[in-house]
């Protein structure tokens, strides 16, 4: 061989290796390779070994569009492939020639042991308007005895049916370190507000090797019909690392213009390369059509995605509820966190559509303590809104909305949720059962334990007493609650309740003292209780402030009124008090008439209760009817704090604990004259609240002796 001949070779084969260009070192890592049948075509090389075309793919790039293809060298010989031998060549059917070039980690590859193989990727820029199938891969090796120094050993077509793409339901593996990781997309969920679709896209890793891998840093974007590509941030991957038969879930979320169709969206997934001012593809994938929620909604998940992350949202209920001349529509929401780390809590918004014509505005209420979602955690959330209790309709929607952290920022539609008019009932009780909210910071078990009903001339007031255990390991106040009195024929009577200033410690409870007032002929039959959080202007009511609607209802079958009157004034219940009156007498000086007692008060100390308002009222009358008298004691005193009181002078409060020699006098100047008529006299007790009274217990007595 001549030294011109020689040099002229040497010379090809430099700029080969040259000009088989750049590539990072990390694409090498996560070079793209689908499952191991895939080969393109191939192409003998030797007797016993040949070149095997395993992908090529085609992306956007500045200038036109970008090759990259993965060919395989075998050696099935007994002696080593030199690569430096072996070039490829990439043109078009119409016979445009493109630049090949070999990626940059791939050049230090020089040869190719017996019975192993050796991939190696190149890159290529092409025409804006080539196709896949238009592209044909020459197989080249340097020959000496040909007048350019080369011989063409044959070449690869695509073929027509070739697709780049993974199929919708199927998984793409790519190599990563040399261990096989397999890619899936499982669903796409697409929200949208005024000016863009917000696409999440769940893809899954799965390490099908034996050993830990790191996920290296890919870039992801969807690519529409038209070829536009919209950048994807990915969730989930602050932890990398991914151990053998480990799956790992990433989020994948962005915005794409609303005027852009959401129909054949694709999924790519590319690297960045040292060097190279393009990314290299690894994976692309026919996404699944938008994930639509069907009509049995309730209760199942459905995720949104914004810039913090990927939230799971579980609708429970939605209800009707009473409220003055109005309704409030209530929607039950639990906000979770599934992913791997914490969340902030999003800035929440939403509206009621009915018959898909008229919006009602909806506030979003936080019912639980908390400031954030960690990992696992979940939150609960109310949205309430009002419209006529005379409105009809036969379906509504409820729009769950997002705003980002930016004043001007329009609101983005995360979930939709339809249904028909016919909304769940009210979860129910029965007599003695017990409801407990479960709201974080609030837990709080409630139970019915008593009515009654204080008699007067043009109605009744009716009051049930609620029995409310705190659920909490620490002490707190109660939730402020709301409630109405529900007939059986539907008809509500909103009520009244008697707040625990207090807070209850763990394990505590209170006494909740809820009052209507019922017309006097009313059936309180199947009377039931209905209860909810009190809400005032979206938040949780708190303090003294006046609930404007109530959340998370629930009903409560009433027990009977216990009408039994207690013949003797001994272990009277008034909760959370038990008063006992005893040693009863009366006597009679010149023209006083006293009546002398004594009496004990005890409290359940676990019980908290607040009785303001009501009096405990002393009746003494005559059996003849010859005298009657009254005295009405605040029951607020019971537990107040007084100086010494003087015994010589009438009582007037009454205390907690035993106390001996009471006495209440009145005078009347007639009634010594009427003593050998005087034979029988009767004690009351009564509860007396917004001047209407309920008996509680009935003595009789003889005048001028003392009882047991």
């Amino acid at each position: 061989m001549s030294t011109l001949t020689y040099k002229r070779l040497a010379t090809i084969a430099l700029v080969v290796a040259i000009t088989l260009g750049c590539f990072s070192t990390t694409f090498a890592a996560g070079a793209f390779s689908t499952d191991p049948s895939a080969a393109l075509g191939s192409v003998k090389i030797t007797g016993s070994s040949y070149a095997e075309l395993k992908q090529i793919d085609l992306l956007p790039d500045q200038s036109g569009k970008l090759a990259v293809f993965t060919i395989i060298l075998h050696n099935e010989g007994n002696n080593e492939l030199m690569i430096m031998d072996y070039w490829a060549r990439l043109k078009s059917k119409s016979g445009n020639q493109f630049t090949a070039r070999m990626l940059p980690q791939d050049k230090d590859k020089d040869r190719v042991a017996p019975g192993s193989s050796t991939d190696i990727t190149f890159y290529a820029k092409v025409n804006e308007s080539t196709n896949l199938q238009d592209l044909v891969i020459q197989l080249i090796k340097g020959d000496f005895s040909q007048a350019n120094f080369e011989r063409v050993l044959g070449e690869i077509a695509i073929p027509d049916a070739y697709s780049n793409t993974t199929a919708v339901g199927d998984s793409h593996r790519i190599s990563v370190s040399g261990t096989d990781i397999k890619v899936t997309v499982s669903k796409l969920v697409s929200n949208k507000n005024e000016k863009y679709h917000v696409p999440t896209v769940y893809l899954t890793f799965e390490n099908s090797g034996t050993q830990s891998v790191l996920i290296p840093t890919y870039l992801f974007s969807i690519r529409t019909a038209e070829g536009l590509l919209y950048p994807l941030e990915a969730k989930g991957l602050q932890d990398r690392s991914i151990r053998p038969k480990e799956s790992k879930e990433v989020q994948l979320s962005g915005s794409i213009p609303i005027s852009v169709s959401i129909e054949d969206w694709q999924l790519v997934i590319t690297e960045k390369a040292a060097d190279i001012k393009f990314n290299l593809p690894i994976g692309v994938f026919q996404l699944p059509a938008v994930s639509r929620q069907d009509d049995s909604y309730m209760g199942k998940e459905y995720s949104f995605a914004d810039k913090s992350g990927v939230y799971s949202t579980q609708l429970n209920a939605l209800y009707r509820l009473p409220w003055e001349d109005q309704d409030i529509l209530t929607a039950d929401l639990v906000l979770l966190n599934k992913g791997p780390e914490s969340l902030p809590i999003p800035a929440l918004f939403g509206y009621f559509l009915l018959d898909e014509a008229v919006k009602i505005d909806a506030k979003v209420v936080q019912t639980e303590k908390v400031i954030g979602l960690g990992v696992g955690d979940k939150v609960g959330f109310q949205l309430v809104g009002k419209i006529p209790y005379t409105l009809r309709f036969s379906k509504i929607k409820l729009v769950l909305q997002e705003k980002q952290d930016v004043s001007d920022a329009p609101l983005t539609d995360l979930l939709e949720f339809t249904s028909q008019s016919e909304l769940q009932p009210v979860a129910f009780f029965n007599k003695y059962e017990s409801y407990t909210l479960n709201d974080t910071g609030r837990k709080t078990e409630f139970k019915v334990i008593s009515v009654g009903t204080y008699k007067g001339q043009t109605g009744d007031l009716f009051t049930a007493q609620i029995e409310a255990t705190n659920k909490e390991k620490r002490y707190t106040n109660l939730p402020k609650l709301v409630a109405h009195f529900r007939a059986d024929d539907g008809t509500v009577f909103p009520a009244s309740i008697e707040e625990i200033k207090n807070k209850i410690g763990p394990s505590g409870k209170a006494l909740l003292h809820v009052y209507a007032t019922l017309p006097a002929s009313y059936s309180k039959e199947n009377m039931q209780l209905l209860i909810g959080e009190a809400v005032t202007e979206g938040l949780m009511t708190e303090g003294d402030k006046k609930a404007d609607s109530y959340v998370k209802p629930a009903a409560f079958r009433l027990p009977e009124e216990k009408e039994e009157v207690k013949d003797k004034l001994t272990g009277v219940k008034l909760h959370p008090y038990t008063i006992t009156i005893n040693r009863i007498g009366t006597t009679i000086e010149n023209s006083k008439l006293t009546l002398k007692f004594d009496y004990e008060i005890t409290k359940d100390l676990l019980i908290e209760g607040n009785r303001e308002g009501h009096k405990l009222v002393i009746v003494f009358e005559d059996s003849k009817g010859r005298k009657s008298f009254e005295r009405a004691f605040e029951t607020k005193d019971i537990e107040a704090v007084d100086t010494v009181s003087d015994v010589s002078t009438d009582t007037s409060k009454l205390k907690l604990g035993k106390h001996e020699n009471s006495h209440i006098s009145v005078t009347d100047a007639e009634l010594i004259y009427k003593q050998e008529f005087l034979k029988q006299y009767s004690l009351s007790l009564y509860d007396e609240f917004q001047n209407q009274r309920k008996l509680l217990a009935t003595q009789k007595a003889d005048w001028f002796i003392y009882t047991d």
